[in-house]
This record gives structure tokens, C-alpha cells and sequence, in this order.
């Protein structure tokens, strides 16, 4: 059988597992531009089980059990929000009020609910979670490259230029669970919502995926559940950067596969997502498909029809108000999915901030209107999804056994810049972790005087994802092989910081 994950790549075909009547089931893998006159989003509805990347199906599950049964850890599952683009360290979380006006910028620093510790004055519902918190606001590398890969995997030796996933990259947090059986065997090991990052920027540069959640060189089938959204804007925004659009919608479960007698446009006329999966999912149990399957085919198809599966997805179950705590744009919504993931034992979940291009709406790669789209745009997501997720985990007996990261691949130039940006800086940035078995009201490290480099306990990207596998009971000097056989750490060479764990 073809590699699913190459399709549109390069080669590839779909997958297709037979169900001996003449029947096929096809499963496509995840895609980044049309292909033969498809499009994008049609492929992923219909066809979009990127369940695990691109093995077969039988494969999924047939791999040997690579450990005994894990050690506990604090925390059950991770939930990531990847500020994507490089949030701006100075103007949230390490403000220098004291500095130059070029330095310091637009934005006052107001108390926060731990003694002596500001943050930005456009994160007031934040700076009340920041008791419960710890900060860590040296983390320092060399990678200057705008995706997840370093803060995902510990590896920051990448290549600066690179814009796609490539089976020779270290697997991420997620593949590591998977590859340890982490989580319930009906469920995905790893969810990446609300599609893989990168996605909403390909309609002007076709071909972009930007590396971090997947398997790399354990392989594909551990790469996570994509999800796909079609999100809408309530306007067309007329310049970029100054003119932001928040995106609308929800993450949504990619089908099963589609039934030949069936078109995609019916589908979309007829019923509503679910109704449609469970009208596949009847006419193919009731062909006696799942009779015949092999074992591992069976499991795979459990894991996406089951009911705790999809269900995480639909967010009609959750009340009026919980919609409006999270903010019902693509960002919030995607992080009380998250949460409904997690609740049902998912041990990963990542959730990727995004450009949408040519939109207009950014997040927070801001060369341009740094202040003015922090202000307008990404403190307000940020400001209303993070303290409602602690709220709600907390409400609901999770918050202790759940992790949440926030973080982003870089932080931003301490000097403003002649179009009031600011530009890559991965020399300094931030972590931000609550829940999970982290010490709350920490306060880790220390910058210069224009926020600049770390004076103190500088952290690298492998240290915080050492710090993540300690915090879930995964030893984080525990080797994988690469493609060449080489062993490589999981955290490739990080060490726990040991003054944030409780």
C-alpha cells in the first residue's frame, strides 16, 4: 500500500482497506494543497483519517510494545497552545517598565494574584491564574525558525529554512506517547486541533507544513489526529497586520472515509457532521466490513467511531456559557476541545495558534502594529481561552492531572522597530505551565534589563520538554532510535527543572 502521508508530496496513493464485497474504505492522509483538482478541504472531510500519518491501517496498531507499563506521573495528559509566530516576551509576561520607550514599549505591567509578580495590563484574567502558575521567562535557543519543532521535541538544531514535515525529524512529545501506549487503547494517543500548523497559510505558499507534531523518525503511524476547520471571518480584512479578523468556527473530526454511493456534496447537503459519520459508520458495519477485518484494522476503526471519539468534537453538549467563558472563535474553541479530549484520558493534545493568509488575520509574528494587534487580537484569545481552560479543568477534578503549556517557538527583538514591530528573537522567551504536578507560583529565571538574555537559569527548549515527560512519567533520557539506527534521548539532552515541579 502507498504512504498516505505522501500524498500531494510527492507520491502516494490513498489507502484503501478492501472489505471483501467489493467495497473499498479509503483512507487519505493529511494535505497541504490541492491535488488533481481536489480540493484542500473536501480531501480532509471526507477523506481526512490522518489518524496516525501515513501507514497502513493494519500497521497502526501492529507495531510490537516497545516498554513495560509506564510510570506514573503527575500528570495524565498535556494540553499545548502554541502561540505560533513567537509571542513577544516583554509585552505579556516580562515587562521592563523602567526601560527606554523603544525598549519597554506601549503596554503597563499590573499585578498579578502571586505577590510581586506583573504581567501585561491586557491579560487581567490571566494575571488572576498566575497563583496557580509557574513562568519560566528564560528560554533561550538558536533556532530561528517559525514552527513548533524545537519546543515540541527538545531538538533546536534544526534547519532555519525548513517548511515541511520530514521523516529524519525527532518525534514530538505526542508520538512518544503513542509510541508508549499512552492513553486508552479506543482513543487517539495524541490530537492536533485545529489542523496541522501551517495549514492557513498554504492557499499562498502551497506545500507548507511546518514541522513539530509528528512521528519524524519513529515513523508516521505515530504522527497525531489532525483535525480538520473550515473557519469563517466575518469581513475581509483590507490591510494585514492592522487590520485583524478573528476566525470563526470549530475543530472538527475527520470521517471515516466515504461510501461510494454517497458524493462529498450530499454529504455536506444532508446532514450535520455527526449524522454523517454515523450513516458511514452504520452502512459499513452492517456490510459485515468490520467482521473481516484484521484485528489491528478493527481497533483502528473503534478508535474513530467510538462515541468517546466523536463526541470530544462536538461541542453542542457543552452549555451556552462555557462556549462564551472559552470565546467562540477557532482558537478558544479548539482549546475546550482540548479539554473534552483530555477528559476522556487523551494523553496529548496540541493546539496551534495560526496565520491565516491572505485574510489578514495574524497572530504573533508581528514585524508590523506589534501593541496594536497584541492589544486587539491576541491577548483577548489568549486573555479569555487560558483562565477559562484552568477554571474549567479545575471545576471538573482535572486540573491536577492535566498539564497545560503555553508557549511559543521564539520570543520577539527587544527593541521596537520603525514600523512599531518587533522581530524574531529566539535568544528569550517563555514558557507558561499550570496544572499537572508543576510547583504553583513559580517564578523561574531572570532576563536583563531590555528582556533580552537570560542573567539567570537560562532554559533550553529541551529542558522544558524534559520538564513535560518528568511531569507525565516519562523518563526524558529514554532513547528512540533515528532512521539510521542511532539512539537519540527524547529530549534530546534537556534536563527537568526541577524548581518548577511540585
Amino acid at each position: 500500500m502507498g504512504d498516505v502521508g505522501a500524498l500531494c508530496s510527492g507520491g502516494g496513493t490513498p489507502e484503501t482497506l478492501n472489505s471483501g464485497d467489493g467495497r473499498m474504505l479509503k483512507v487519505l492522509g493529511h494535505l497541504t494543497r490541492q491535488c488533481d483538482g481536489v480540493r484542500r478541504r473536501e480531501l480532509m472531510r471526507v477523506g481526512g483519517l490522518s489518524l496516525f500519518g501515513g501507514m497502513s491501517v493494519p500497521q497502526l496498531l501492529e507495531a510490537a510494545e516497545k516498554s513495560a507499563q509506564p510510570a506514573a506521573g503527575k500528570a495524565r495528559s498535556v494540553i499545548m497552545f502554541n502561540l505560533l509566530g513567537g509571542p513577544s516576551h516583554q509585552d505579556m509576561f516580562d515587562l521592563k517598565p523602567d526601560a527606554p520607550l523603544e525598549i519597554r514599549g506601549e503596554f503597563r505591567p499590573i499585578d498579578t494574584s502571586l505577590p510581586g509578580l506583573q504581567i501585561c495590563e491586557h491579560l487581567p484574567r490571566t494575571a488572576q491564574c498566575m497563583h496557580r502558575s509557574a513562568l519560566i521567562r528564560t528560554v533561550t535557543h538558536n533556532y530561528n525558525a517559525h514552527n513548533p519543532l524545537a519546543m515540541m521535541t527538545g531538538f533546536a538544531l534544526g534547519n532555519n529554512g525548513q517548511l515541511r514535515s520530514l521523516p529524519t525529524d525527532p518525534p514530538d512529545i505526542g508520538a512518544v506517547c503513542q509510541y508508549l501506549q499512552r492513553g486508552p487503547r479506543d482513543l487517539p494517543g495524541a490530537v492536533c486541533l485545529p489542523c496541522y500548523p501551517g495549514w492557513g497559510e498554504s492557499s499562498m505558499y502551497p506545500g507548507i507544513q511546518r514541522p513539530g507534531p509528528y512521528g519524524g523518525y519513529l515513523g508516521s503511524q505515530y504522527d497525531p489526529l489532525f483535525s480538520y476547520c473550515d473557519p469563517t471571518f466575518s469581513r475581509k480584512a483590507d490591510r494585514p497586520y492592522y487590520d485583524p479578523v478573528w476566525p470563526l468556527g470549530e475543530p472538527q473530526m475527520p470521517s471515516l472515509g466515504e461510501v461510494p454511493d454517497l458524493t462529498v456534496d450530499r454529504l455536506e447537503r444532508r446532514r450535520s457532521v455527526l449524522e454523517q459519520l454515523d450513516q458511514q459508520f452504520r452502512s459499513v458495519d452492517a456490510s459485515g466490513t468490520v467482521d473481516r477485518m484484521h484485528k489491528f484494522q478493527q481497533r483502528a476503526f473503534s478508535m474513530l467511531t467510538t462515541s468517546k471519539t466523536r463526541d470530544a468534537f462536538d461541542l453542542s453538549q457543552e452549555s451556552a456559557d462555557i462556549r462564551d467563558r472559552y470565546g467562540r472563535n477557532l482558537f478558544g474553541s479548539s482549546l475546550l476541545v482540548a479539554r473534552r479530549l483530555v477528559e476522556g484520558g487523551v494523553p496529548f493534545v496540541s493546539v496551534h495558534a495560526e496565520n491565516f493568509l491572505p485574510n489578514g488575520s495574524f497572530t504573533y509574528d508581528m514585524h508590523e502594529n506589534n501593541f496594536g494587534l497584541l492589544k486587539d487580537f491576541n491577548l483577548p484569545v489568549l486573555d479569555m481561552a487560558f483562565p477559562a481552560l484552568v477554571d474549567d479543568l479545575s471545576d471538573r477534578g482535572l486540573l491536577d492531572s492535566t498539564l497545560i503549556v503555553v508557549m511559543g517557538e521564539m520570543g520577539r527583538s527587544p527593541r521596537v522597530n520603525s514600523k512599531a514591530g518587533r522581530d524574531h528573537w529566539p535568544q528569550c522567551g517563555f514558557s507558561l505551565l499550570c496544572g499537572g504536578g508543576i510547583r504553583p507560583g513559580t517564578v523561574y529565571g531572570a532576563t536583563d534589563k531590555q528582556a533580552a538574555y537570560p542573567t539567570s537559569n537560562p532554559v533550553s527548549p529541551g529542558d522544558v520538554v524534559a520538564t513535560i515527560y518528568q511531569l507525565l512519567g516519562i523518563d526524558p533520557h529514554m532513547t528512540v532510535n533515528d532512521q539510521t539506527g542511532r539512539p537519540f534521548a527524547v529530549a534530546h539532552g534537556g534536563e527537568p527543572i526541577w524548581d518548577v515541579i511540585g
